[in-house]
C-alpha cells in the first residue's frame, strides 16, 4: 500500500507537471529561457518573454518543485531561475526530433476537445466526430507537417528500398498519399520529383483546400487532390491499379474501416507497387507492451482521440495501439503477401511497413 500510495502522487504531480509544462511550452517560455543561458529572476524572465511577472513566477515554482528548472539566489539574494541545457535539449523547439516537450499539449488539447464526450462513450459505446478535435487536428496536423519537412526527403524516402524508390520517383511514376491531409508531403514530393505525377487522398474536405491552396503558391501542376473514402475504393474502376506507390502516415489506425481502407489501397497499386505504411511502433497485446516508455501515454491519446474517431459509421474502433501483430494480420487479409517491418532512426515513434505488390500480380 505504500508504494502504492507513492505512486499516486507521483501520478498526481506528473499530470500536473504535464499541464503546466504545456503552458510554458505554449509561451514559449523554455525557449526564452534557453535563450538566456544564465540563472535569471522572474522579473528578468518577464522582460525577455514579454509574460505576466505573476503568472510566471506561479509557473516557475511547480517547474522547480517538478525539478525542470533549477532554482537559486542573486547576489541581491532574490530568487533566481535556470533551465540546464540537458533539459532544454527535450524542451524547446530548437530540439528537433528530441523535442518531447511540443507533447505535452496533447493530453489537455484531447481535455479539452473531448472529456465529456468520451465519457459519455463508456455508456453509450458510440463513437466521437472528427470535427469536434479541431485544436487537437491542428495540433497534430502542424507535427505532421514539421517532421514531413525536416525528414521526408533527406531520410524517409532515401531509405525506401535503399534509394530504388528515389531513382523511380526522379525517371517518374505515379504517387498516392492516403490520408494526405493538409498535403505537405505530397506537395514536397511533387515539387522534388516533377515528373512524377501524385494523387493526394482523403475525406475531410477543408484539409484538401488547404492542400490545394499550398499546391497552388508553389505553382504545382503535377498533383492533384480528390476527396474519397479510402473504405469504399475497392472496385472502382477510377483506382484500378493506377499508383505505383502509396504512402500512408499514420492515417490507417484512424479509419473506420481499416481493413477495408487497406483492400482500397490493394486495389490501386499496379503490378510491382510499393506502400509505405507507417504506424505506431507498438505490440497488439496490452502486456506486451509494459516496457514501452510511453504506453500509458499512447493508449490515453488512443482512448481520447484514435479509437472513438475509428468507431464512427459503425466503425471498428481499431485505435492507435492496434499493434504490430494485428497490423501484419489485417494486411495479409487486404491482400499483401510481401510484407517488410523496419524500425526508423528517424522516428523511434512508429514502424515503416513496407509492402511490395508482385510483378505478375493479379487481384483474383
Amino acid at each position: 500500500m505504500d508504494n502504492f500510495a507513492e505512486k499516486m502522487a507521483d501520478i498526481l504531480n506528473y499530470g500536473a507537471l504535464n499541464l503546466a509544462m504545456a503552458i510554458g511550452y505554449k509561451n514559449r517560455i523554455f525557449d526564452t529561457l534557453e535563450h538566456m543561458g544564465t540563472p535569471a529572476t522572474a522579473a528578468e524572465i518577464a522582460a525577455a518573454s514579454g509574460l505576466n511577472e505573476r503568472y510566471l513566477k506561479e509557473w516557475l515554482a511547480i517547474m522547480v518543485t517538478g525539478e525542470i528548472i533549477t532554482p537559486g539566489k542573486n547576489e541581491k539574494h532574490e530568487n533566481t531561475y535556470y533551465l540546464p541545457p540537458e533539459h532544454a535539449s527535450f524542451l524547446t523547439r530548437k530540439s528537433g526530433n528530441n523535442n518531447l516537450g511540443v507533447y505535452t499539449q496533447e493530453i489537455p488539447l484531447l481535455t479539452s476537445c473531448a472529456m465529456e464526450s468520451v465519457v459519455r462513450g463508456f455508456q453509450t459505446g458510440e463513437g466521437i466526430a472528427f470535427s469536434q478535435y479541431p485544436d487537437f487536428q491542428q495540433f497534430m496536423s502542424q507535427l505532421a507537417d514539421a517532421k514531413h519537412e525536416q525528414v521526408l526527403l533527406s531520410e524517409f524516402l532515401p531509405s525506401v528500398e535503399n534509394g530504388k524508390l528515389v531513382e523511380r520517383l526522379k525517371s517518374g511514376i505515379r504517387v498516392c498519399d492516403m490520408g494526405c491531409g493538409h498535403g505537405v508531403a505530397l506537395n514536397l514530393m511533387a515539387e522534388a520529383f516533377p515528373k512524377s505525377e501524385f494523387t493526394g487522398i482523403d475525406n475531410h474536405e477543408p484539409a484538401l483546400e488547404t492542400a490545394r491552396k499550398n499546391a497552388e503558391k508553389k505553382g504545382l501542376s503535377n498533383l492533384v487532390y480528390k476527396n474519397r473514402d479510402a473504405a469504399k475504393i475497392t472496385g472502382d474502376p477510377e483506382f484500378d491499379k493506377c499508383f505505383d506507390y502509396i504512402c500512408a502516415f499514420d492515417a490507417i489506425h484512424d479509419q473506420s474501416h481499416p481493413l477495408e481502407a487497406l483492400k482500397g489501397i490493394r486495389h490501386m497499386l499496379a503490378p510491382g507497387g510499393l506502400f509505405s505504411m507507417v504506424d505506431i511502433k507498438a505490440q497488439t497485446n496490452p502486456a506486451d507492451n509494459m516496457d514501452h516508455p510511453m504506453g500509458p501515454f499512447l493508449y490515453t491519446v488512443s482512448l481520447m482521440h484514435c479509437m472513438p474517431v475509428g468507431l464512427n459509421h459503425n466503425g471498428t474502433g481499431l485505435g492507435m495501439m492496434w499493434g504490430r501483430e494485428q497490423a501484419e494480420a489485417m494486411l495479409a487479409r487486404a491482400g499483401f503477401e510481401d510484407v517488410r517491418v523496419m524500425e526508423m532512426a528517424h522516428d523511434g515513434f512508429n514502424l515503416h511497413y513496407l509492402c511490395k505488390v508482385p510483378e505478375n500480380a493479379s487481384l483474383d
